[in-house]
């Protein structure tokens, strides 16, 4: 495929991600800052480590949540920290979905929180995907020019 109709390939993928609420302009903020030139893989490299930091957390959590007796400081901690993490990429569903979990963390509602994990674990697997696919269109692009 030519670089071009890659590009337009790209641009599309990362406009529906925008527009499914997917990412929010704090990810705008980290195209930005690639976009200088200065530094061109700092986006695969952001994304690639909170996808990496996401997912230890998700099983972290996975792990408290099936404990007979619940940390739900520990469960809040981790769940604070991917919030975090999702928010300085753009992560914009999995970062509301996280304010949910942390008021089910804060209620000790153990049940809740279990949904609200699902809930994470699906919104992380839907940006991630979206985020590898971004990742490939650009690996390919780069490959041709």
């Amino acid at each position: 495929m030519a670089a071009a109709a890659l590009k337009e390939q790209l641009n599309a993928h990362i406009n529906s991600m925008y527009a499914t609420g997917m990412v929010d302009e704090q990810f705008q903020q980290l195209q930005m800052l690639q976009d200088d030139g200065s530094s061109p893989g700092f986006v695969a490299e952001v994304v690639t480590l909170f996808c990496d930091d996401a997912e230890r957390i998700i099983t972290e959590l996975t792990k408290l949540l099936e404990q007979p007796v619940v940390d739900f400081d520990k469960v809040d901690a981790y769940v604070h920290q991917l919030k975090g993490s999702s928010a300085s990429v753009g992560a914009q569903k999995v970062k509301f979905t996280c304010m949910q979990f942390r008021q089910l963390c804060q209620d000790k509602n153990r049940d809740g929180c279990i949904m609200a994990l699902t809930v994470v674990r699906s919104e992380f697997y839907d940006i991630k995907n979206k985020f590898q696919t971004m990742l490939q269109l650009e690996q390919q692009i780069a490959a041709q020019q």
